[in-house]
């Protein structure tokens, strides 16, 4: 989906639609641990999480994991929160009509990064999965 031709910014649904098709292409290795996962789309990051990560503008947040990552997780752990993967809409259109970067692959990009942040991984380690989903 490109931003010329676009008469109306993509919904809250479309982003989700676009970010379950990239959860679907993830390796199996990765897609049988996020089931627990919730994916959350909102408008904006909320002031506190903006505040707690020194961020100035909610433009400059387009998504963000929170849970404790799968290798330190423990069985002592109590009630803990359900992971999530929030992906931020307004953020989102910002950077696609700035850089003309399909939203597809920008949806992508950012869950991929999100989800490595679920499995602790490197930016490389993340970087190769996206290229193997292309």
């Amino acid at each position: 989906m490109s931003a010329q031709g676009q008469t109306r910014a993509p919904d809250a649904a479309a982003i989700e639609a676009l970010a379950r098709r990239a959860m679907a292409r993830l390796p199996e290795a990765f897609a049988r641990h996020l089931d627990g996962v919730v994916l959350q789309i909102a408008e904006f990051p909320e002031d506190d999480v903006l505040d707690e990560m020194g961020i100035d503008s909610p433009y400059d947040l387009l998504g963000l994991y929170t849970g404790r990552p799968i290798g330190q997780k423990s069985v002592s752990d109590v009630a803990p929160l359900p992971d999530m993967i929030h992906l931020y809409r307004r953020p989102l259109l910002d950077e696609w009509i700035e850089t003309g970067e399909s939203l597809e692959a920008l949806v992508t990009h950012v869950l991929v990064h999100e989800v490595g942040h679920h499995f602790g991984l490197s930016d490389a380690d993340m970087e190769a999965i996206e290229r193997g989903m292309v």
